[in-house]
C-alpha cells in the first residue's frame, strides 16, 4: 500500500510540475533574487546581479525532481532593466529546459512619498521531454510498449507580465505567468491547453528603532493555476543584519500550505545567506510535511552569485532599499 501511494504520489508531482512548461517556484526568491518570481524587478539596485541556483527536491528518492537555473538582471538608462533566466529540471524521465528575456520599465509616483510604479514583460521559450531511452524492461513491465519509437518533445513560446508597486518600504507585485495559450501535448492529448497561472508577492522591509542596521522582512506569496484552480502560500519571514559597507548576512523561515489545507503544511524550513564585498551565497532546507515525509530527507537549495559594476542609480525608482539606505 506504502509503495502504491508512493508511486501515486510521485506520478501526480510529474504530471503537475513538469506539464507546466514553466520555472517551478520553490523559496530561490527568498534568497534576495525577487527577479525569479517577476521581471518587474529587473534592474532595480545598483549593480549586474548574477544568481545561480540549485535545487534537489526530495532527496532520498529515485527520480526526484532537480533543478538548475541561473539568472542575471541590470538597469540600463535611468529607468529601465532588463534580465535574463535559464533553467534545465529533471524530473523522473522528464526533461525541462528554458529561457526567459526580461524587461521593465520603472516610473516615480511621488519623489517625497517614495511610491513606484515597475511594469515587467517576460518572453519565454520552454521545452519538455521524454527520455524514451531509460524506458526498460523491468519484472514489474515485462515488455516496453512498442509504440513508444521516437522522441517524445516539444517547444512552448509564451509570454509574462506584471505590475510592481513600491511605497516607502512596502511592496506589491503581481504576476500574470503563461498568457498564451499553449498547443496541447500531441502524445497524450489529456492535459489542458492553458497554463495561464497567477502570482502576487509581497511585503514590507521594517528597520530596527534602535539599530538602523537591522532589518525585519515579512513577506507572503501567493500562487494560483487557472486550469484547475490549485493555489499555495507561502509565508515567510527574515531577518537582516547590515553593515555601513553594503555587506550583511540574513537568517528566515517559510512555511508553504494549500489555500484549502491552511494548517497542513506542504513544507517547512529555515534558511540563511550572507553577502560579503559583492559574494553572495544563500542556502535553505525544507522539511517535507506530507505522506512522502516517510520517503525522503527533505528538499534543498542553494544560491551563489555576485554583483558587479557598482553604480550609484540616477533615479530613486531603480534603487532597492537596501541600496538606498547605505548611502543615508
Amino acid at each position: 500500500m506504502k509503495k502504491n501511494l508512493l508511486y501515486i504520489l510521485l506520478t501526480f508531482s510529474i504530471y503537475s510540475s513538469a506539464q507546466e512548461l514553466n520555472l517551478p517556484v520553490f523559496t530561490q526568491y527568498l534568497a534576495d533574487n525577487e527577479f525569479v518570481i517577476s521581471p518587474t524587478f529587473a534592474g532595480i539596485g545598483d549593480n549586474v546581479r548574477i544568481r545561480a541556483n540549485g535545487l534537489t527536491q526530495w532527496v532520498g528518492i529515485k527520480g526526484a525532481p532537480d533543478n538548475q537555473a541561473l539568472y542575471a538582471d541590470m538597469r540600463i538608462g535611468n529607468r529601465s532593466g532588463v534580465g535574463v533566466s535559464m533553467y534545465n529540471d529533471k524530473n523522473g524521465n522528464t526533461r525541462q529546459k528554458g529561457i526567459k528575456f526580461s524587461f521593465a520599465h520603472h516610473l516615480t509616483l511621488g519623489y517625497n512619498s517614495k511610491q513606484y510604479l515597475s511594469l515587467g514583460l517576460s518572453y519565454n521559450i520552454n521545452s519538455f521531454r521524454i527520455d524514451i531511452e531509460n524506458f526498460v524492461a523491468t519484472p514489474d513491465i515485462p515488455i516496453v510498449d512498442p509504440s513508444i519509437i521516437d522522441d517524445r518533445s516539444q517547444t512552448n513560446n509564451n509570454f509574462d507580465a506584471g505590475f510592481l508597486y513600491r511605497y516607502n518600504n512596502f511592496y506589491l507585485s503581481f504576476n500574470v505567468n503563461n498568457i498564451l495559450e499553449k498547443d496541447v501535448n500531441p502524445f497524450t492529448g489529456l492535459e489542458p491547453n492553458s497554463l495561464t497561472n497567477f502570482q502576487l508577492f509581497s511585503g514590507l522591509v521594517m528597520r530596527s528603532s534602535q539599530d538602523r542596521m537591522t532589518e525585519y522582512e515579512p513577506s507572503v506569496f501567493y500562487q494560483r493555476f487557472n486550469s484547475d484552480g490549485r493555489s499555495s502560500t507561502d509565508i515567510n519571514f527574515k531577518y537582516r543584519k547590515l553593515n555601513r559597507y553594503g555587506d550583511y548576512y540574513w537568517i528566515g523561515a517559510s512555511y508553504r500550505f494549500l489555500n484549502d489545507q491552511l494548517l497542513k503544511p506542504l513544507n517547512i524550513g529555515p534558511m540563511a545567506g550572507v553577502m560579503k564585498k559583492g559574494f553572495y551565497f544563500a542556502y535553505s532546507y525544507q522539511f517535507t510535511v506530507n505522506d512522502l515525509a516517510g520517503y525522503n530527507s527533505g528538499t534543498h537549495s542553494i544560491t551563489i552569485g555576485i554583483d558587479l559594476l557598482q553604480g550609484v542609480s540616477n533615479c530613486e525608482c531603480t534603487t532597492g532599499a537596501r541600496e538606498y539606505w547605505k548611502y543615508q
